[in-house]
């Protein structure tokens, strides 16, 4: 993802400078303060995000956003209409990204819930406008359940004994969670995320455990390191 990250911004990048170079010779006279120019800076990252990250919901949204503003900036829409028009914009979109959710599920809910029906528990921290600092040094680890609510979750995997693939299911609100998983272990994330993101600095490695990871992050973050 990070090499398609850098060759789309680089291609973005070299078509900017380009243009710049052709306004100065007098070769093309675009416009390039246009009314509404400043709203690229949203429109152009998140755009870039939805070939780059796994995580679309956010992006889209503020595409939404950055395209509305460039409409109002550009009197093709008013204000008015805009600001009546966003909020309901964006609780369909959530919900369209909830239900789809719902309907194909995903592989954590499955593993935390067949973990419960066979007799077990998953690992459970919660965090609400504190820390919390987990560490299952030579444990088995089959599952957790982790809630940052303006606080911060903290998840040691590194020394856990991790025989076969598990699931942790996040939910970060104004929080963050950093979850520090071990070498040889490999991490699968699915989210719903708004204003916020789960960032996987993981390596793959073939024929390996993995570690289901999903939830939800609004205005909130979670980093697997």
């Amino acid at each position: 993802m990070k090499k398609i990250s850098s060759i789309i911004w680089g291609i973005v990048l070299i078509a900017a400078g380009t243009l710049f170079a052709l306004n100065a010779f007098n070769i093309t006279k675009i416009d390039i303060f246009f009314d509404g120019w400043w709203t690229l800076f949203i429109i152009i990252p998140c755009t870039v995000g939805l070939f780059t990250e796994r995580e679309k919901t956010g992006n889209i949204i503020c595409i939404v956003i950055g395209v509305c503003l460039l409409l109002c900036c550009q009197d093709i829409l008013s204000f008015s209409i805009l600001w009546k028009l966003l909020v309901p914009a964006i609780i369909v979109i959530v919900g369209l990204r909830l239900i789809l959710g719902g309907i194909f599920g995903n592989k954590a809910s499955e593993i935390i819930s067949r973990l419960k029906k066979d007799g077990g528990e998953p690992k459970i921290g919660c965090a609400t406008f504190s820390g919390c600092d987990l560490n299952y040094d030579g444990e088995i680890f089959e599952g957790a359940e982790l809630t940052a609510t303006f606080g911060g979750v903290k998840c040691d995997l590194r020394k856990a004994v991790i025989e076969k693939d598990c699931a942790i299911q996040v939910c970060a609100i104004f929080g963050g969670i950093d979850i520090l998983v071990p070498d040889g272990i490999n991490v699968r994330v699915s989210s719903n995320c708004i204003f916020g993101g789960i960032s996987n600095k993981t390596a793959f490695h073939k024929d390996a455990p993995t570690v289901y990871i999903s939830g939800t992050c609004m205005f909130g973050g979670v980093e697997i390191k």
